[in-house]
């Protein structure tokens, strides 16, 4: 058995130590909001929060992980879907098809709390998902909302962003 801090609740997980995580909280914990994209790394459908920084659970092995640490998934990043990123994301229509979205969420949120006002070099540095759908103008229009305070407070999509917007 391992201890684990999921989203606020101390849970113990019952899977081997290689195991990588995403599998205990999808498998497991039935968090099945971090998606599986890749398995190496590369695309970003797994990240989660450990200790507040973004993590590729796809390759972070349960042996890695003490009871101390904090995880945070999509389910926890907020109740309700009110993180403000999340509100952004609603806002500008940003998914398609939305697989890849939690992650990107997770990625955007936690670099956001590290870099409140980040440049462009900075957020091509940090946001590194893949977006198979290619909705990296709307990534980019809803961290701005983000960063300039103009996330509509509602988790409904902005009237001024009617259907066929090209934000």
């Amino acid at each position: 058995m391992t201890e684990l801090n999921v989203n606020g609740e101390d849970v113990d997980v019952d899977a081997e130590p290689k195991t990588p995580l995403l599998w205990v909280l999808r498998e497991q914990l039935n968090l099945t909001g971090t998606k599986y994209g890749c398995g190496i790394a590369a695309c970003g459908a797994c990240t989660v929060h450990v200790d507040g920084a973004p993590v590729r659970s796809c390759v972070r092995p349960l042996s890695s992980l003490t009871p101390e640490q904090k995880i945070v998934t999509i389910e926890g990043l907020s109740r309700n879907g009110t993180h403000p990123v999340q509100r952004a994301w609603r806002a500008l229509d940003v998914p398609q098809c939305g697989f890849c979205q939690s992650g990107m969420i997770m990625t955007v949120s936690a670099l956001l709390r590290y870099i409140p006002n980040p440049t462009d070099a900075e957020l091509d540095a940090a946001v590194g998902n893949i977006c198979r759908c290619g909705t990296y103008n709307r990534v980019r229009a809803a961290i701005r909302m983000v960063v300039q305070g103009q996330v509509p407070r509602s988790a409904e999509r902005s009237a001024e962003h009617d259907e066929g917007s090209a934000a």
